[in-house]
């Protein structure tokens, strides 16, 4: 009887290794099939095209969700108003600083909630991108390399005041202000939407949102768990604070907010090869490269292989993902692996076919690739590389909330 259960057992663990081979040899056939699990409704893909502006086209994508998933319908909001905005604010901070705070394209998500609740909201129709130079599409290329000079000479040079006005105006200000509007636009004082009149603030009165029921959250160990800290990155300059939990909990926040039908404004690295290499064909992944680390029956195909046949592989098909530890997190943006490169939104959750997941993202390059302007990162991925998150705080699972003392 003992012989027999041997028996069955190496039959079994045979049939087993049998099946995954041939799944993978399945895979291999087949590239990147994905199956949604979940699907959180979204607006359209965009294009910030020559504009350095993700962080305003995600920001203000998450907020168009946040309205699907309200009721309050389809928003197209423009992202050059709040760009404008934030430009001018930044580049006083910039002055201000004598330019220790970077006067750049970028930004965060903050940029947007700060920038709705202070300014205020106007729909797509009255500020586009590419207007006032005859494009339908933004090249701040130029807008760049005159305001980014302005506000150097200003913030760099040896004033002993500032000139001003009669009406106590900063002149400099007023200059790069000007140029703001001669590429972005005047903002709009008023404007008439679907019958009635608004302001930008009573624009973004009507919509009922409160920036204050979204928070940001990150996962390092620099900072203590469970606190707030100033993420220490170029385009925080506003100094907004995260919320900081351990990795697993941050995971935690991802799956718990998209199965109760919350997207994620998702800022991430995307310097890394397995992003680049694939985002163009809808994916995003982060392939375990050791072959020492592949668990599994089939683990005698990968013993051998070198890291760059893996990496080979992954390009092609799926292949086991590298799951990073906390501490292997924390090196990589100690030593400006990770970076904070773009914003993104995720709004549902998928699966390869050798069981692989991951999430789905809306970019804001334009309609490319296979999916249309759209992809899906690895859990994996997106495990090592964010930078940090913005979700409602109803999104948070209640002991994580009650951990950060969020109501």
């Amino acid at each position: 009887m003992k012989k027999f259960f041997i028996l069955f057992a190496v039959a079994a663990l045979l049939m087993s290794s049998n099946d995954a081979l041939a799944q993978d040899e399945k895979a291999k056939e087949e590239g990147y099939v994905f199956t949604v699990q979940k699907e959180i409704p979204i607006t359209s893909v965009k294009d910030q095209h020559r504009a350095g502006t993700c962080w305003c086209y995600s920001g203000l994508g998450f907020i168009e969700a946040e309205l699907l998933r309200m009721g309050k319908g389809t928003y197209d909001l423009s992202e050059m108003y709040i760009v404008a905005n934030t430009y001018n604010d930044r580049a006083k901070a910039a002055v201000r600083t004598h330019g220790d705070v970077s006067f750049s394209q970028g930004g965060s998500f903050y940029d947007v909630l700060y920038g709705m609740k202070t300014f205020g909201l106007v729909p797509e129709s009255e500020m586009r991108p590419g207007v006032a130079y005859g494009d339908t599409l933004s090249d701040h290329t130029e807008l760049s390399a005159l305001t980014d000079a302005m506000v150097k000479a200003i913030a760099e040079g040896d004033h002993k005041s500032l000139q001003k006005n009669d009406k106590n105006e900063v002149l400099w200000q007023k200059a790069v202000a000007a140029v703001h509007e001669i590429y972005l636009g005047k903002n709009p004082e008023k404007f008439t939407y679907n019958g009635k009149e608004y302001t930008p603030k009573s624009f973004y009165e009507s919509l009922g949102l409160n920036p204050d029921d979204y928070v940001s959250i990150t996962s390092y160990t620099h900072h203590p768990f469970y606190e707030k800290f100033v993420l220490e990155i170029q385009d925080n300059w506003r100094w907004a604070q995260c919320y900081n939990v351990p990795l697993d909990e941050m995971m935690d926040i991802f799956d718990y907010a998209i199965d109760h039908g919350y997207t994620v404004a998702w800022g991430s690295d995307v310097s890394e090869q397995g992003f680049r290499m694939g985002v163009k064909k809808g994916f995003c992944v982060l392939p375990e490269t050791k072959a020492s680390a592949i668990q599994g029956s089939d683990m005698a195909h990968w013993t051998g292989i070198s890291p760059k046949e893996i990496q080979d592989e992954a390009a092609k098909h799926p292949t086991p993902q590298r799951w990073v530890t906390q501490e292997e997190r924390q090196v990589a943006f100690d030593n400006w692996e990770t970076t904070d490169d773009h914003g993104m939104l995720i709004y549902g959750k998928a699966k390869d076919q050798t069981g692989n997941e991951y999430y789905m993202v809306k970019n804001s390059w334009g309609d490319y690739g296979d999916y249309h302007g759209m992809f899906y990162a690895s859990k994996a991925f997106v495990r090592y590389k964010t930078m940090n998150i913005v979700v409602h705080k109803d999104a948070i699972p209640k002991d994580i909330k009650k951990k950060l003392g969020i109501k």
